[in-house]
């Protein structure tokens, strides 16, 4: 795990870009444009986090800010194998970083989520810019912890 600077944010917006072509369907080509030419400044305002391997560099990233996982972006090459795992588990452990927002309709996110600890608390009909993407609001419940809210 290491901590990316500014000089790694190409890399970070080239898994950002990759991650999201693969697995959000459901969002139009000029959204993604728009969101992506933000990132940089979105880079700024969370304590960034990555999984690396020697040979293939930065593989995936994880951004956090005030307890909540506001990123979390694999390259696409590397799904299914332990890096979002390895990430979340860092930002609950390390950081307790127990929130997370997903798009609904990112079942995947959502699938993975649940598996990881990760219950509903509340849904918004809107994306954080207004847009109408649905968000599931997830706060992590470890095993054995009440879970009043229906998920």
């Amino acid at each position: 795990m290491i901590k990316p600077t500014e000089t790694d944010f190409p890399r970070l917006i080239d898994i950002w870009e990759k991650s999201v072509t693969a697995t959000h369907d459901f969002i139009s080509g000029e959204y993604i444009k728009k969101i992506k030419s933000l990132l940089p400044e979105f880079f700024e305002i969370v304590d960034l986090y990555a999984a690396t391997i020697s040979e293939h560099g930065i593989i995936g990233f994880s951004g956090i800010a005030e307890g909540k996982i506001e990123m979390l972006f694999i390259d696409p090459r590397w799904f299914g194998q332990g890096t979002g795992k390895l990430l979340v588990e860092h930002a609950i452990k390390k950081i307790n970083a127990t929130q997370v927002d997903v798009n609904e309709q990112n079942t995947g996110a959502y699938k993975f989520y649940r598996k990881m600890g990760f219950r509903i608390v509340s849904r918004s009909e809107t994306d954080s810019m207004g847009k109408p993407y649905p968000i599931l609001h997830l706060s992590y419940q470890p095993s054995g912890t009440l879970n009043t809210a229906k998920s």
